[in-house]
């Protein structure tokens, strides 16, 4: 924001003795929350086993339906000797058979043997197949024999055309994908170590306000000034908000055990970590080019102006403010997907934490009397996150940002759909927080 001096942003947060106590004695941030250079990768992906596994189940069903097709008339040893010792193009199955074969031997060579990243081997495999098997039915007589004439060439081809299908779109796309991603940690371990990677957010829709808690819920600010919780419905918001902080520093401490699952051209990553009691959380990391206080202030201090520059989100309502440092909130979140997803709305509980130059803020879904579930939106459901903006130690006009979002929807929606649909939000959440950064910056001068 034009004027604002963001060396005085700590002081909007409440200084609370109890806090910065933790602070030099815990988060003077173990090792876990250090950007180090990734280990050393698998030899064979797991996408690239997969279309091996694939692969292999292509040369035992033709196997299998060959097999079968022995055994229709006479003995399995006299119709392997018509077919094998008395080979004939236009009426045995047995070249179908060695055609499987041709194909195993020829992707396993070259896709887990040499572990090639090009398209022509499995090109030449299926050219090899379609052609042969359009030939075989025409100059044949299998058609005529029985029902394994039609099952067993059209069974070849269909297989053929899908290993390369998937080796096409998802083994060669993947992969590119997870080197991109691989060479953009490496060269952040190298430009911006040591940083500490923030903590997941799960924010009712996109956007965390402020909440900040720290000593007891009986204590006042160190200067004895600060709002505080006082009936029981607010203490037990702070409670809430308690809880899900708890539930994000837990998730920190398991950065190891993040699932990598898909990055853009930004270096943005989005992971994934399967949480007791709440299920599949998406965790976006991205490193930006601005002060943390630059993101604390539009990210968490100001969450209702985030509708003015963040297209996934429509609306942030501050509800009610319990202390200094936790808050209720009521967010709507634009409709996603081309419009499948539609509008979702959200009640939480949000709680902000300074812990030295680290921001953080949690939130889970609550309830309020002022905003009971309406017939406009489907009302969704956060499990604990939130966002955490860290500052580099070694370059203080850059920054890590993290987002942690544990969602669930509700309404009747492919549970694929929902995630493709939230690590694509998280993404256009970084480009529309970098326009607004990029804004800023152009206004001030």
């Amino acid at each position: 924001m034009p004027g604002v001096d963001y060396g005085e942003l700590g002081g909007s947060l409440p200084a609370i003795a109890s806090l910065n106590a933790s602070y030099s004695t815990t988060m003077s941030l173990p090792s876990p929350y250090m950007l180090v250079p990734p280990g050393e990768r698998k030899v064979i992906s797991d996408v690239r086993r997969t279309f091996c596994l694939f692969v292999t189940f292509d040369l035992l069903f033709i196997s299998l339906l060959w097999i079968i097709e022995l055994n229709i008339s006479n003995t399995i040893w006299d119709n392997l000797k018509n077919e094998v010792l008395l080979y004939s193009f236009c009426s045995s199955f047995f070249d179908i058979f060695l055609l499987a074969l041709f194909r195993f031997l020829s992707l396993l060579l070259g896709y887990a043997v040499l572990r090639l990243r090009h398209w022509w081997v499995i090109a030449i495999t299926t050219l090899v197949t379609s052609v042969f098997l359009v030939i075989k039915v025409i100059l044949s007589d299998l058609l005529s024999q029985n029902a394994f004439g039609y099952v067993l060439p059209i069974t070849s081809f269909v297989v053929a055309w899908l290993e390369t299908w998937f080796l096409d779109f998802k083994v060669l796309t993947q992969e590119a994908d997870d080197e991109r991603a691989y060479l953009a940690v490496v060269h952040a371990a190298c430009e911006r170590a040591p940083m500490m990677y923030p903590p997941p957010t799960s924010d009712g829709q996109f956007y965390s306000p402020p909440e900040s808690l720290a000593g007891s819920e009986e204590d006042l600010d160190e200067e004895g000034l600060g709002r505080r919780a006082v009936t029981a419905e607010e203490k037990e918001y702070v409670r809430q908000g308690r809880e899900a902080m708890s539930v994000v520093e837990q998730i920190l401490a398991q950065e190891e055990n993040w699932k990598f699952e898909k990055n853009n051209e930004m270096g943005d990553s989005v992971y994934t970590l399967e949480i007791p009691y709440h299920g599949k959380t998406f965790i976006l990391k991205a490193f930006m080019q601005c002060t943390p206080e630059l993101v604390y202030q539009e990210v968490i201090l100001q969450p209702e102006k985030m509708v003015q520059w963040n297209k996934t989100v429509s609306g942030c309502q501050i509800l009610q403010r319990v202390d200094d440092n936790t808050v209720v909130s009521y967010d709507v979140a634009s409709g996603a997907a081309g419009g499948v997803v539609s509008a979702r709305d959200f009640v939480n509980v949000r709680r902000v934490e300074r812990k030295g130059e680290c921001y953080v803020s949690a939130g889970i879904a609550t309830e309020h009397d002022a905003k009971p579930p309406h017939s406009r939106y489907v009302r969704g459901e956060n499990g604990p996150g939130g966002f955490v903006v860290l500052k580099s130690n070694s370059n203080p006009s850059v920054c890590t940002f993290i987002w942690v979002l544990n969602t669930d929807l509700k309404g009747r929606l492919p549970r694929y759909l929902i995630h493709q649909s939230l690590a694509a939000t998280m993404f256009d959440f970084m480009t529309h927080l970098r326009q607004r950064v990029t804004d800023l910056r152009s206004s001030r001068r």
